[in-house]
């Protein structure tokens, strides 16, 4: 069983309460009855008085509760297997994993903050199809195109600067990698792709900017004119930071240093990723500690058009809150009329007497 607003079900942490309160009303009306007279002479003064029904009322206010709220949640089953139309786009994402992402002018660290956008921006797909591409000195393709977001994470965790040896940030060879793993030049001829152009597919470059290998620009345009979109996202700040070197343990020994042992300073390029992501037909934005970035990413990928990827088999479920619902409103229907106190003309051993007789 499924509930399609779990969340609803945190209501449910109400319930203790009441039964709280209602102990702890009982407790105090019992020592105020005790102060003004004797446990006999409280039954005689109060012969009705019972102690389950009061109870019972409160069982049965819990229980009509707990079941609007789980209808409230509104649970499913799953009733038959569908077959539909699968939709999406494609989008290739390319991560920065140079020593220079080893800065903590975002924290925890550049590499680390860059994940945490991948993770966002997987989180808020639906059907669309992701590959991912890691890139330093050059570039690699690290997951081809999927639409298994629980796959994406798994290879996402194992991102780290340690993935490539060759040091820098070829921008330009990760574009090509990522037209790569969506379809371009998969006959081995670029000149004569086996695919037709069309607006559904985007490249995310997440990167410092630092690029100092290849024509990024040119990489973009190429993109450009088989009509893929091409946004960066700008991870670390214009100001600069320092590349701290750690043991295994994490703890700092030193910083990065040039051929002449001065320590090196990275800064955020924005004009590089700004020039990369015009020549592309998209957009750049800076990754704050928010996911303000993502959102804008999101919307702009969104203008893109669908396509089809093929049909795929889908679970429909089947709402069954009628029955909570139903449960519930009945419970609170029986606590109405049953009284705290008891009725003497109706009572049990009563009835029982006058059988006998």
């Amino acid at each position: 069983m499924l509930f399609e607003h779990i969340k609803v079900l945190w209501l449910l942490g109400v319930i203790p309460l009441i039964v709280a309160v209602y102990v702890l009303k009982q407790k105090h009306r019992k020592q105020v009855l005790h102060e003004f007279a004797s446990g006999k002479m409280i039954h005689r003064l109060q012969p009705e008085a019972s102690n389950r029904r009061p109870a019972i009322k409160l069982l049965l206010l819990c229980l009509g509760l707990s079941f609007l709220i789980i209808a409230m949640a509104n649970p499913r089953i799953g009733s038959s297997i569908a077959e539909g139309e699968q939709r999406g786009i494609d989008m290739a994402v390319c991560i920065d994993v140079s020593n220079s992402m080893l800065a903590q002018d975002m924290k925890p660290s550049r590499m680390e903050r860059s994940k945490q956008v991948v993770q966002s921006m997987i989180s808020q797909l639906r059907g669309d199809r992701i590959s991912l591409v890691v890139f330093a000195g050059r570039a690699y393709i690290e997951m081809p195109l999927t639409n298994d977001y629980g796959a994406t994470k798994m290879f996402l965790d194992q991102i780290g600067t340690d993935l490539i040896n060759q040091q820098g940030t070829a921008i330009g060879d990760a574009i090509d990698k990522g037209m790569a793993t969506l379809g371009y030049g998969e006959n081995g001829d670029d000149n004569e792709p086996l695919w037709e152009p069309n607006n559904s597919r985007a490249i995310i470059v997440i990167s410092d900017g630092e690029n100092h290998e290849d024509d990024a620009i040119g990489e973009a345009k190429d993109a450009a004119e088989q009509g893929i979109m091409v946004c960066t996202i700008g991870i670390g700040s214009t100001t600069g930071s320092q590349i701290p070197i750690n043991d295994r343990n994490g703890k700092l020994i030193d910083w990065r240093r040039d051929a002449d042992g001065n320590i090196v300073t990275t800064h955020l390029n924005e004009e590089m990723l700004r020039d990369i992501a015009k020549a592309g037909n998209g957009i750049y934005v800076h990754a704050g500690n928010g996911n303000a970035a993502v959102e804008e990413i999101i919307k702009e990928i969104s203008k893109l058009d669908s396509q089809k990827f093929g049909s795929a088999q889908f679970t429909t479920y089947k709402s069954q809150y009628q029955y909570p619902l139903s449960a519930g409103l009945l419970c609170l229907l029986v606590e109405v009329f049953v009284f705290e106190r008891r009725n003497p003309k109706f009572s049990f051993n009563r009835i029982i007497k006058r059988k006998q007789l």
